[in-house]
């Protein structure tokens, strides 16, 4: 991934882990709502527990916020660069920019590096790289979901479907889409390990899809 490391894309890099950071969830329920996140429920700094907390007024443009800035980062500074797209120097590209997108989310910079799981970034990366697998996990996510109102659990379970999509369905002859999609399995799963030990203890919070906040 040598080819990575220009100077064009060196800063897109950065500015992607800038644009990762921007806390919405912080942001949004400080100054609308006068409330921080991170006081309340599961105290992570996402659209999940944004939704638990104040509601579907804040939760639904928190998330929509942070898939956007998964996948305008990937997307358009990708785009921008000398690549042509699909070739290996491209996707490396966009994998690089993603990676720093979620860090950024993960470890936000304007919040003394502490973030949220980084969930709805990553959806929004990977149907920036690769539509097709993220939709069908995406899907599988909501069934999930739907079924069990465990947004945890949905999560967790597509994305350790991405990869097995992403090679048996897909078919990808991309090495690096393969490692970048097992890697992005176990990121999700590490940063869910407290919530598998809840849901193992059946102690984990459901969140109803007619969630009614403020």
């Amino acid at each position: 991934m040598n080819e990575v490391f220009t100077g064009y894309n060196i800063m897109a890099i950065i500015i992607a882990y800038l644009v990762g950071s921007v806390p919405s969830s912080i942001w949004v329920g400080k100054w609308f709502f006068g409330v921080d996140v991170r006081d309340f429920g599961s105290k992570n700094a996402g659209a999940t527990n944004t939704f638990r907390t104040i509601g579907k007024r804040a939760g639904f443009p928190v998330l929509f916020f942070d898939i956007f800035k998964g996948w305008a980062s990937v997307y358009l500074l990708a785009k921008y660069s000398d690549y042509a797209i699909g070739t290996n120097p491209y996707i490396n590209l966009q994998m690089s920019i993603g990676v720093a997108a979620v860090l950024g989310h993960v470890f936000p910079i304007y919040e003394r590096f502490k973030g949220g799981k980084g969930v709805a970034t990553l959806l929004g990366i990977v149907l920036a790289i690769n539509f097709p697998a993220a939709a069908v996990c995406f899907g599988i996510f909501l069934i999930v979901y739907l079924i069990s109102q465990y947004v945890s659990l949905g999560a967790i379970i597509a994305a350790t479907a991405f990869p097995l999509v992403t090679i048996f369905v897909f078919k990808t002859d991309s090495n690096s889409l393969i490692y970048f999609s097992i890697a992005l399995a176990i990121l999700v799963v590490v940063r869910h390990r407290k919530n598998i030990e809840r849901l193992l203890k059946h102690e984990e919070g459901k969140m109803p899809f007619n969630l009614k906040k403020k």
